[in-house]
């Protein structure tokens, strides 16, 4: 396998998380005895680097596994196989104090900031919380000023620390969620879909607010979510899931070069564009998303792809690099000019 997706300006960089051969399968069990009948291929064998200071997006339609990959990296749960590396330590199977520690410099934002926070508790409580969990030796007074700190950094008020979350809106709810993300100053923050449950205007803000806070503190993003215009204009990388499985690695910026997946191509052309004028084309898409209890045995794209031919039904693509820091999963990926290579 190549340098893991390595791109191209951070070739002489290591990385921050080294994710190989990651997968999770969840067993389907049926009847009186309860046995398992199947599986889910939520994560299936999928590699990939994080560098420091990058912002990577990860994209795909419901369902493909994104949400369980974060999880699997912040060992919410465990894996089925595969390896993660978090600067240099291997995160598999660690111990609970070892993990607890380790938590202090990874993070998340999950994407309801409604249920992300404890409605008994006030907003001070919620942040307070995270240095009594950690243990971290401060006095009271100096979480007290830490506390104000880091309301003032997310664009909050210090009289919000005695709000409770029906107090706030969607987006002050959201930016005490990120105040509490950044409470012990990690190093890495996964971002699940942080602005899907948020009006418009409060998403442009919360997406300006994450990029100050990652030039600021030089944070390593990892983001997750189904608007692929979103991801192209936050991250410097983007990977391309489908069914569990990685489709494409490309740079961002997709708006100027062409997609090599027709999947990736199929999710460019539904991105609206907020232009009468603008000329747009149906995405070229056929048939319906593979059951997850049976993905076909090769292409899992193949039932709904228009170059589909005889070997993609039979043969499972491998996600190879097609020019340097780009790398797709297709066994007749599309060209530059947009044309497929038949």
């Amino acid at each position: 396998m190549p340098s893991i997706h390595r791109p191209v300006e951070n070739s002489v960089m290591t990385p921050l998380v080294e994710i190989r051969h990651l997968s999770k399968f969840f067993p389907v069990t049926g009847g009186l005895m309860h046995r398992k009948t199947g599986e889910v291929k939520a994560v299936n064998e999928v590699s990939f680097d994080i560098f420091r200071g990058e912002s990577l997006g990860v994209v795909g339609e419901s369902g493909c596994g994104k949400s369980t990959l974060a999880r699997l990296i912040l060992s919410l749960i465990p894996p089925t196989s595969g390896t993660i590396t978090f600067d240099g330590q291997n995160i598999n199977g660690i111990g609970k104090k070892q993990l607890r520690h380790l938590r202090r410099k990874m993070q998340m934002v999950f994407q309801d900031p409604h249920s992300s926070l404890d409605p008994r508790n006030s907003i001070y409580r919620s942040l307070e919380e995270v240095f009594k969990i950690q243990k971290v030796p401060l006095p009271q007074e100096k979480i007290n000023d830490k506390i104000s700190e880091l309301l003032g950094m997310v664009g909050l008020k210090p009289e919000h620390c005695r709000s409770y979350p029906h107090q706030l809106s969607g987006g002050q709810k959201q930016r005490a969620v990120i105040a509490r993300a950044l409470a012990l100053t990690p190093e890495f923050i996964i971002l699940d879909e942080p602005t899907a449950a948020l009006d418009v205007s409060v998403q442009a803000q919360i997406i300006l607010l994450l990029q100050e806070l990652g030039d600021q503190f030089n944070m390593t993003y990892l983001f997750i979510s189904h608007d692929l215009a979103l991801v192209d204009y936050f991250c410097q990388r983007i990977i391309v899931m489908y069914l569990g499985k990685i489709v494409e690695i490309t740079p961002a910026n997709l708006s100027q070069k062409q997609p090599r997946h027709p999947y990736t191509k199929v999710l460019m052309e539904s991105v609206f564009i907020a232009d009468p004028l603008a000329k747009t084309q149906a995405p070229q898409i056929k048939g319906e998303v593979p059951s997850l209890f049976n993905i076909p045995e090769g292409c899992a794209f193949e039932n709904r792809c228009v170059y589909s031919k005889d070997i993609c039904r039979k043969k499972s693509p491998e996600l190879l690099e097609a020019q340097p820091g780009e790398f797709v999963a297709c066994h007749f990926p599309l060209t530059y000019e947009g044309k497929h290579s038949l």
